[in-house]
């Protein structure tokens, strides 16, 4: 059985019915200027019971895929956002 990937980040919109955006920031040495820098990636996941709101820190695991740009699914919700 293969490893399911886990991400960890910040929901910045609710998309539709059970789907939120999250915002996954890491941080990678430049190859060339050797100082580190972010980068920003967004991935859609599933929400079942819709219980996630905007600026909520989650973590979502990878599954199989559930839509055209869904491929991960609520695992926890790390702390509550402020709105």
């Amino acid at each position: 059985m293969a490893l399911k990937r886990e991400i960890k980040g910040k929901v910045v919109t609710r998309t539709g019915d059970k789907t939120a955006t999250v915002l996954v920031v890491r941080k990678v040495m430049h190859p060339r200027y050797h100082k580190t820098v972010k980068r920003f990636k967004k991935y859609q996941i599933h929400d079942e019971q819709n219980e996630l709101n905007v600026g909520d820190e989650v973590i979502a695991i990878e599954c199989r895929p559930l839509s055209k740009s869904k491929s991960f699914r609520l695992k926890s919700i790390l702390s509550t956002g402020v709105e």
